[in-house]
């Protein structure tokens, strides 16, 4: 079928318009990277645009020889992996149990408006920071990781996608003599994977950007997370000896082009793992907003 003129300029506005997007969403990445390879007087004079200028290495080789970085990377993946399982776990266990019916699950209205009334009412930082205080978790591996263990969010999200699984699976499973455990790990969870992969990367996403809580509840730079030394580095714009063990190399680095690079360093971990599960994102979005 001939396209009209109207629409060919339709076509050609739209793709001009996404392109301008891409853009404008790709080029502080692309100037921060440039930066980071360019000399300190290219960034100073503001010279580098999205092509480095003087490029070269120094930067990466600071900070890839600072001791805090790899402390830092090494316990912001475990808390990435053990918090984003952490939080698998017990959002899929809420949401299963929400999801079931009345005669299922006794009181399960009384623990929904409980459990839905914490999205707008919190306690704030003060009594959360006592509450941490009187269990002990002060500057421990587990304050990272316990007090945000679920998203009422996205276990309502979660919750929502059981809903729409058809019942008669279940009763098969139940006929079959599955109790509901395993109704959950041999039915629900296998026709769940757009959803738990999608929850799963904004919890690990979450984990991975998570600086406040360190930087509130922890004392050790030896439980620092990778973001609070970015942090440090941004604000400071250069990287100080915290703890008396920074290197010559560091001590000799540009503090600008060191800021860059350890932008890149902190970013480009999770930009990898993101095109694997791209691909469930719309899906286990709107299939798990759908109201059941």
């Amino acid at each position: 079928m001939k396209k009209s003129i109207s629409r060919r300029i339709f076509e050609v506005f739209n793709v001009c318009f996404m392109l301008g997007i891409c853009v404008v969403m790709l080029y502080p990445f692309l100037f921060v990277l440039a930066a980071s390879l360019s000399s300190n007087e290219a960034v100073i004079r503001g010279m580098v645009g999205i092509i480095p200028q003087g490029m070269n290495f120094n930067a990466y080789d600071a900070v890839l020889h600072y001791p805090y970085i790899w402390s830092g990377y090494r316990n912001t993946i475990m808390y990435t992996v053990c918090g984003t399982a952490v939080n698998l776990i017990l959002t899929v266990a809420g949401a299963y149990a929400l999801s079931r019916n009345k005669t299922q699950f006794y009181g399960k209205s009384f623990f929904t408006f409980m459990i839905t009334l914490t999205m707008f009412f919190g306690g704030g930082l003060i009594p959360t920071y006592l509450v941490i205080r009187s269990y002990g978790m002060l500057n421990t591996f587990w304050v990272m990781i316990i007090p945000g263990a679920i998203s009422t969010w996205n276990m309502v999200v979660m919750r929502t996608f059981f809903q729409n699984i058809p019942s008669e699976l279940e009763e098969a499973a139940i006929i079959d003599g599955c109790n509901d455990l395993g109704v959950l790990v041999r039915i629900i969870l296998p026709l769940s994977t757009a959803s738990l992969m999608t929850i799963g990367m904004f919890y690990a996403v979450g984990h991975w950007n998570s600086w406040f809580n360190a930087l509130i509840y922890l004392r050790d730079y030896n439980l620092f997370p990778l973001q609070l030394w970015l942090r440090t580095i941004v604000l400071q714009s250069q990287i100080t000896d915290v703890a008396s063990m920074a290197t010559e190399q560091l001590e000799n680095a540009v503090s600008d082009t060191i800021k860059y690079a350890t932008i890149i360093v902190a970013v480009v971990p999770i930009l990898c793992v993101y095109p694997f599960v791209q691909k469930y994102f719309v899906k286990g979005v709107m299939v798990g907003s759908i109201k059941g």
